[in-house]
């Protein structure tokens, strides 16, 4: 991979080069959920993936970045049961294949990448492919897909500005990218009109049948369950496994976006996919694991990569329900790189947080140095200190606790790469 720059070069022309010449791979796929947005198009995937496999069918996932493995990214279906990450020496083969077809030219490792998720996924057979986009849509490598079963676009806010652009219209435009003319749309919960608008807009314009959260399918929250609702009818469903009411909504878009690839969704499959969805590293607890003993005793730990303005404010929310359930001392630690916005991450902690720990993450030049992350904190209202390591902050927090007080609850988060040392330090590596 070192061969390969590893920057951003949004374009087409290269992967569908390769792509001819490894023989057109991404042609010969199963139906194709293809999940674009800002947030939460993971948690989509893993619930897509929940669905499917709940009915019995097979479903292949790709997945960007990985957090600690590389084959992270790449989920075989497996009919009947649970799909498997793929074994490392088909991925190091099929990387060779890749690489030998490139045959030396110039491409991003992304787009390498990209070629290696046709490669395995046309050759293994399953009902269906659920492909994430990398970054924002129309020029992304995975959008050489051309027939769809069915794109779906979840929220949109502002990330990745210097190649999306600083409007949040001009971010939705880049993902509506990946609408196909006449082939369905299932749009997310979107906080922006102008976004919505944009998407609305490009589906119409593109003739493609689309379904939109809260105007044709809705999920709320009451008496303790999921109440998910379109034009099909309605679903009395457990709370989803995944913490945080955000999921609600992506659980929803996932529903919506199953069926209109075309598959029977029942409401055994939604009972079975909200309990056994899983997604590493977003709102993740760690319960067992290296790190925890530098933490102090009973303490909640949670990992959770998001690294945006929009991010923080879901994942603030989800910590402030956390303590109306059950009170404790909060405090953050965190990494970040620079082409993210740490004050707007930030802000959404104010009024939460006991203290922020700022740590390096390990072997990024992108990283933002502890001490300006500590000072962005500071900026945001919050009380900061740079640290070394997550270690280090874990013992930082044993030495200003309250002994009087509850257990605290960690949070570590900013950056998916942090959360990837994290998982790696702590023996706990997604399976």
């Amino acid at each position: 991979m070192g061969l390969h720059p590893k920057g951003f070069d949004l374009s087409l022309d290269r992967i569908t080069r390769l792509l001819d010449v490894l023989g057109n791979p991404h042609r010969k796929l199963p139906p194709v959920i293809h999940v674009a947005g800002t947030n939460g198009k993971g948690s989509v995937t893993a619930f897509c993936r929940a669905l499917l496999e709940a009915g019995g069918y097979s479903a292949h996932v790709h997945t960007s970045p990985h957090l600690v493995n590389w084959h992270e990214r790449y989920r075989i279906g497996v009919k009947g049961g649970r799909g498997q990450l793929v074994d490392d020496a088909v991925f190091a083969e099929a990387v060779r294949r890749v690489a030998d077809a490139n045959a030396g030219q110039h491409i991003t490792v992304f787009e390498i990448l990209t070629a290696v998720t046709f490669i395995l996924f046309s050759e293994h057979p399953a009902d269906a492919a659920i492909i994430e986009v990398g970054l924002g849509g129309r020029f992304d490598a995975t959008n050489v897909i051309s027939d769809p079963a069915v794109s779906v676009i979840m929220p949109i806010s502002l990330d990745h500005q210097p190649y999306l652009g600083d409007r949040v219209e001009l971010i939705a435009a880049e993902k509506a990218g990946i609408m196909k003319p006449g082939f369905p749309v299932v749009i997310g919960h979107q906080e922006y009109d102008a976004a919505l608008d944009v998407l609305m807009s490009t589906a119409e314009r593109l003739h493609c049948p689309s379904t939109v959260f809260g105007q044709d399918f809705m999920a709320h929250e009451e008496y303790g369950r999921l109440v998910y609702q379109d034009e099909f009818g309605l679903a009395d469903l457990p709370l989803p496994r995944l913490p945080g009411r955000h999921q609600y909504a992506n659980a929803a878009a996932a529903i919506r976006a199953v069926k209109a690839a075309g598959f029977t969704v029942t409401e055994t499959m939604m009972e079975k996919a909200m309990s056994s969805v899983e997604w590493p590293g977003r709102l993740q607890r760690l319960s067992e694991g290296r790190l925890l003993s530098h933490a102090p005793a009973g303490a909640e730990i949670w990992i959770d990569g998001g690294h945006n303005p929009g991010a923080g404010e879901v994942i603030a929310e989800a910590m402030a329900n956390f303590e109306e359930r059950q009170s404790r001392p909060l405090f953050l630690i965190t990494g970040m790189i620079n082409t993210k916005d740490p004050v707007g991450y930030f802000k959404a902690f104010t009024g939460l947080v006991e203290k922020v720990f700022c740590v390096p993450i390990r072997g990024s030049e992108a990283m933002i140095d502890p001490v300006i992350l500590s000072n962005a904190a500071y900026d945001a209202g919050l009380v900061a200190e740079p640290m070394l390591t997550v270690g280090d902050a874990l013992e930082a927090i044993k030495a200003v606790l309250d002994p009087e007080a509850l257990p605290p609850r960690i949070l570590v988060g900013g950056s998916l790469y942090l959360v990837g040392d994290v998982l790696s330090d702590n023996g706990t590596p997604p399976k």
